[in-house]
C-alpha cells in the first residue's frame, strides 16, 4: 500500500469514525441535524473506501479499515463516553490490532 493510499485509508476510516461518533452523540439526543451529519460522513467514507477498494482491492481495504475502526470506536467509548469494557472485549480489541498488524504487513513480491 503507498503512502498516498494510506492517507485516503486513513481518511476514510477518519469519516467512518466520525460518523459512529455523531450517531452516538443522536442516540442520545435524537435531534435530527446530528442525524444528516452522520450520514454526511458515511456518505465521504463510502466515496474514499471506492477509491481505495479501486486501486487495492477489496479484502485489504476493507479489512484493515473494519478492524481499525472497531478498534478506534471501542477506545472512543471507552474515553468519550465513559464506557467500560470487559476482560473479553479488551482482548478482542487487543486481537484486533494483532489482526490488523498481519493483514497489512508487506508480504513482498508474489510470483
Amino acid at each position: 500500500m503507498s503512502g498516498a493510499l494510506l492517507i485516503w485509508l486513513g481518511g476514510a476510516m477518519a469519516a467512518f469514525v466520525a460518523a459512529n461518533t455523531v450517531l452516538r452523540a443522536y442516540a442520545g439526543s435524537g435531534a435530527w441535524p446530528t442525524l444528516v451529519l452522520a450520514l454526511g460522513c458515511f456518505l465521504v467514507g463510502n466515496l474514499m473506501m471506492v477509491r481505495l477498494m479501486r486501486e487495492n482491492g477489496l479484502a485489504l481495504a476493507v479489512a484493515v479499515s473494519s478492524v481499525v475502526q472497531l478498534v478506534a470506536l471501542a477506545l472512543i467509548g471507552v474515553w468519550w463516553f465513559g464506557e467500560r469494557l470487559t476482560g473479553m472485549q479488551t482482548a478482542g480489541v487487543v486481537l484486533g490490532v494483532v489482526a490488523v498488524t498481519l493483514i497489512a504487513w508487506p508480504q513482498g513480491t508474489q510470483g
